[in-house]
C-alpha cells in the first residue's frame, strides 16, 4: 500500500466518527489536502471536513489550504464540488486575495469563458503551484464544454447529456431491398 493510500485510509477512519469535528485532527487533514495536491488525487469528503472545521474554529483558518481545496474542486468540474466548497467559506475569507482570484477563475470556468480563464490563469500562475495535474484536468473539462456548445448539447442535473434538437442530427437514409418473387412465395404459401 502506497503512503498516499495509507494516509487515505487513516483519514477515512478519522472521518467516520465524532473525531471528524475534533480540531486536533486539523493538522492531519491539512497535510492530507497538501498530499492530494502533490499526488493528483482528490477526496471531497476530507476537504469538506477541513472547511467545516474552519467554520467551527475560525482561528485555525488557513488561506493556503483553503486555496488548495478550491483548486482541487475546480479539477473535478463539471461536478458541483466547487460550489459546495465555496459555500462553506465565510464572506470575509472569500475576499482575501488568493481565494478571491480562485473564485473568479471558477466563475469563468463555470460560465464557459475559457479564453478569459486561461488568460487570467497565465497572469496568476503562482495560484496553481504545487497542484499536480490542474491544467490537464481543466483542459478536459473545457474540451467537453466546447464540444457540447458547438453541437447544441446540454447536461442535466444527473450528469446526462442531451441533444437540444435531434432533428438536426437525424440523417435519413433510403433503404432499397430487392426481393424476388420466389423467396416471398414460400412465405406467402405458409401463411395461408
Amino acid at each position: 500500500m502506497s503512503s498516499f493510500e495509507q494516509m487515505r485510509a487513516n483519514v477515512g477512519e478519522l472521518l467516520r466518527g465524532i473525531d471528524r469535528y475534533n480540531p486536533e485532527n486539523l493538522a492531519t487533514l491539512e497535510r492530507y489536502v497538501e498530499t492530494q495536491a502533490k499526488e493528483n488525487a482528490y477526496d471531497l469528503e476530507a476537504n469538506l471536513a477541513v472547511l467545516k472545521l474552519y467554520q467551527f474554529n475560525p482561528a485555525y483558518f488557513q488561506t493556503a489550504v483553503t486555496s488548495q481545496i478550491l483548486l482541487k474542486a475546480l479539477t473535478n468540474l463539471p461536478h458541483t464540488d466547487f460550489t459546495l466548497c465555496k459555500c462553506m467559506i465565510d464572506q470575509t475569507h472569500q475576499e482575501e486575495r488568493p481565494i478571491r482570484q480562485i473564485l473568479y477563475l471558477g466563475n469563468l470556468l463555470e460560465t464557459c469563458h475559457f479564453q478569459s480563464f486561461w488568460t487570467n490563469l497565465e497572469e496568476n500562475r503562482e495560484l496553481i503551484d504545487g497542484i499536480t495535474g490542474f491544467e490537464d484536468s481543466v483542459r478536459k473539462y473545457t474540451q467537453v464544454k466546447v464540444w457540447m456548445n458547438k453541437h447544441g448539447w446540454a447536461e442535466n442535473e444527473e450528469g446526462q447529456i442531451f441533444i437540444f434538437n435531434q432533428d438536426e442530427s437525424i440523417k435519413p437514409k433510403n433503404i432499397v431491398e430487392k426481393i424476388d418473387f420466389e423467396s416471398v412465395s414460400s412465405i406467402m404459401a405458409t401463411s395461408q
